[in-house]
């Protein structure tokens, strides 16, 4: 079976309007600098089990194009602060590949179909400093459908994940988020409405 990508995704999202200003990132703790943003089209969607069985256990399926980890993956229930992502290549055609349906069986075998589709016109930056990148901050522009109710939803929300030279420690952890969630307040953004792209897909 092939082996999947394994991310563990600490990650804060906020909630901010379509004019809303980019925050300023000075004095954000082991940050020296900010890349420009990168321009990344991304086309996701989701399945699940007619009864929601995955959803249930707090894991979300998804094949998604565009990006640099465009492929199949699985979100895994979480885990104190974090999430354990797990990803494969997109393979050939659309079909669910054999290791993805090995990988969910332990929370269903079975059937799935469409559940949502997420396009995001996604800006990402990251925040550099002496170590490496220390955490990577995106703005997103959503537009969601629901594609078992045919609702359509948009918004625009940003998402800041630790990267590889992070803080280690819960204490720097929260001092960096802290210092994030003070220049994102400046600017005009707020606390997440809900948890996920997927639950606001369809409505939660």
């Amino acid at each position: 079976m092939t082996e999947p990508s394994r991310t563990v995704e600490v990650e804060r999202k906020y909630d901010v309007d379509v004019a809303t200003p980019l925050p300023l990132w000075q004095g954000i703790p082991g940050v020296d600098a900010v890349t420009a943003g990168e321009a990344r089209a991304l086309d996701a969607r989701y399945f699940d089990t007619e009864d929601g069985a995955l959803a249930r256990a707090g894991v979300a399926l998804r094949r998604r194009t565009g990006g640099p980890d465009e492929g199949w993956h699985v979100k895994g229930p979480r885990e104190g602060d974090g999430r354990l992502e797990l990803g494969w290549p997109l393979g050939e055609g659309e079909g669910l590949p054999e290791a993805v349906a090995t990988t969910i069986a332990r929370w269903t075998t079975a059937p799935l179909s469409p559940l949502a589709r997420i396009e995001n016109d996604r800006t990402a930056y990251l925040l550099t400093g002496t170590d490496g990148v220390v955490a990577e901050f995106v703005d997103d522009r959503v537009r969601a459908t629901d594609l078992r109710q045919g609702v359509q939803r948009e918004w625009r929300e940003w998402e800041m994940e630790l990267g590889p030279a992070a803080p280690a420690d819960a204490a720097g952890r929260e001092s960096f988020f802290a210092a994030v969630e003070r220049a994102v307040r400046a600017a005009g953004g707020r606390d997440s409405a809900s948890g996920s792209k997927l639950a606001r897909a369809l409505g939660f």
